[in-house]
């Protein structure tokens, strides 16, 4: 489409509302603004590539945003001003004049009632490329003033230092990935720091581009505050009944946790087992036995569910070496695992002093084991006040029983 019809047509050009959905009511909490372009014949073209073309003039940029702004504002002015509303702003085009055309905009709204609390401003985090200090001093300001702070970090190596540095008020993720990609486990990790990062700094998480069930599950299970996309509410060009959801989500929520609790429930049951096993095989090990010895004991007993087994003290060092099970099944030692220091991994400490308050062993979340390239789990049980064995348990075991993956 050629920037210049849209330019000379800027009556065609119209405001559509994207509902925003919070996970702690399922109401909607506000709507973002897609601008979109109505052919002669009644058809809609999105415009959202527009705004981050550069080779289109940055007047042009101006007053495409300005309309579709003032067109969205008259709108919010004409309804219940309790929800939120969502602009998407450039940061290069922000930045140009110090963001003087956003704000003269919304203060003159804001003389005639309008609440400046209600208004949230998105950049994308791909797009802060210069002057980051300078834009942080404008963010500031505009948070001054009543107005929140989106940051969308569709990118997938986004930079979380970036985000420390701007304090948005609502950090943005894509779950779209999730129908072309194999591994989602893998970006689970990366939105899992997104989660706790946004908790850090004061932010909530919202998901968008959720055109699925899988896709809503994927945002509930990793922290989203928010939801918004196609499989929730299509946008539409008027504000819709703040309940439209609700009952869908409600039902898809109950779905979720029936299946967390089945997978909790399996777990415990695993971790409940191997801690009676040990119960009973920890009497037969000897005092004196070396730590090879004990690992080789304990990885034959265990051979069933677990290809890795090593012992470390408190301090994470690995005081033996590394019992593993070969192709063919049985237990051999790898000796350059030896002195090796764990310390470094996350949750280890706090893993310890549970394992020494509750007596009892852990079993860890998911994660990709580095040598063998597969997800496992590690189940660690404490065999004295200061000695733990790390049992890994390979995915090829995790994948037979239900609610262990």
């Amino acid at each position: 489409m050629d920037p210049l019809e849209v330019m000379l047509n800027l009556k065609q050009v119209v405001p559509y509302y994207q509902p925003v959905i919070s996970a702690d009511t399922q109401l909607i909490a506000g709507y973002e603004v897609l601008p979109l372009f109505q052919e002669e014949s009644g058809n809609l073209k999105q415009l959202d590539w527009f705004f981050d073309d550069s080779s289109i003039p940055e007047d042009f940029h101006l007053e495409l945003n300005h309309n579709i702004q003032q067109k969205a504002l008259n709108t919010f002015m004409e309804n219940d001003q309790s929800m939120n509303l969502t602009f998407y702003y450039n940061a290069r085009l922000l930045m140009k004049d110090g963001g003087e055309s956003l704000l003269t905009l919304l203060q003159s709204h804001a003389g005639k009632g309008m609440d400046l609390n209600k208004i949230i401003i998105e950049i994308k985090e791909a797009s802060i490329t210069e002057q980051s200090n300078d834009l942080r001093k404008l963010i500031k300001y505009m948070k001054t003033l009543g107005i929140r702070i989106a940051i969308d970090v569709e990118q997938r190596n986004a930079s979380l230092e970036r985000l420390v540095q701007l304090e948005p008020n609502i950090v943005k993720a894509d779950a779209g990935f999730l129908e072309d990609n194999l591994m989602p486990q893998l970006y689970g990790d990366v939105h899992h720091s997104l989660s706790m990062l946004s908790r850090k700094i004061g932010a909530a998480l919202l998901f968008k581009g959720i055109s699925t069930y899988s896709q809503l599950n994927y945002a509930w299970r990793h922290g989203g505050h928010y939801y918004q996309g196609s499989y929730l509410k299509q946008a539409q060009p008027h504000f819709v009944a703040a309940n439209s959801s609700q009952e869908k989500i409600k039902s898809d929520f109950q779905r979720f946790v029936l299946f967390e609790r089945k997978k909790i429930k399996a777990q415990l049951e695993l971790t409940n087992w191997i801690n009676e096993q040990f119960k009973i095989m920890l009497p037969s090990i000897k005092s004196n036995a070396s730590y090879d010895d004990i690992i080789l004991k304990i990885g034959k007993a265990c051979t069933s569910f677990v290809f890795r087994v090593y012992i470390c003290n408190a301090d994470g060092i690995q005081l033996s070496s590394n019992a593993e099970k070969n192709i063919a099944g049985e237990w051999e030692l790898q000796y350059e695992g030896k002195n090796k220091n764990w310390s470094w991994r996350p949750y280890f400490f706090e893993n310890v002093m549970r394992m020494n308050v509750e007596k009892k062993g852990l079993l860890s979340d998911l994660y990709t084991d580095i040598e063998r390239d597969e997800r496992i789990r590690t189940y660690s049980f404490p065999i004295s006040e200061k000695l733990y064995v790390f049992l890994d348990i390979p995915y090829a075991y995790l994948y037979e029983q239900e609610g262990l993956l």
